[in-house]
């Protein structure tokens, strides 16, 4: 009998046993299964961020690559208007130059006519570096002829000054 007590308090402290197992592995199996569906809600979560992300990163991206080419627009527009301007800068410049020989060429031509000693005078009256520009433009000859007449002292001045050369400051008042 003891035989038999053993073996039936065996049994039940066996059925014991396993009814507590199969308890701890529903709980636990149901406890697994709520954090495989909060692992599965945050990837989820965790696309929908990614798709957001890429969405607005690749709207930005359009958005740069548009004001790139609105960039670049203006660029070649400004380089085009920079070239006009260069152009005309340089059109502007052979007219002066033009504007400026024909000037000299005019005022030469007036002294050249003009008697020797009333040239002499004039240029007497002027500043060194004037009368050395408009000087310098004459043929020697005439030159000659003006020196003759003129003050020995300015004479050697401006004779000086048209030693150095042309450009002549003109906008010096030196006498």
């Amino acid at each position: 009998m003891r035989k038999i007590f053993l073996v039936c308090s065996l049994v039940v402290f066996v059925n014991a046993a396993t009814v507590d197992c199969n308890q701890v592995f529903q709980a636990r199996k149901s406890e697994l299964l709520k954090n495989i569906e909060r692992i599965d809600e945050s990837r989820q979560s965790l696309e929908a961020l990614k798709a957001a992300t890429n969405a607005l990163f690749e709207k930005q991206k359009a958005h740069i690559n548009e004001e790139n080419k609105k960039l670049d627009e203006r660029k070649a527009k400004l380089d085009k208007q920079k070239k006009d301007i260069q152009n005309l800068i340089a059109q502007n410049k052979k007219l002066l130059e033009i504007i400026k020989s024909a000037k000299n060429d005019k005022i030469s031509e007036t002294y050249t006519k003009m008697k020797d000693s009333a040239a002499a005078s004039v240029f007497e009256d002027m500043n060194t570096n004037e009368a050395s520009a408009i000087i310098f433009t004459l043929p020697a000859k005439k030159i000659s002829k003006i020196f003759a007449k003129m003050d020995p002292q300015k004479a050697s001045k401006i004779t000086l000054r048209l030693r150095q050369g042309p450009p002549f400051d003109t906008n010096s008042t030196k006498r």
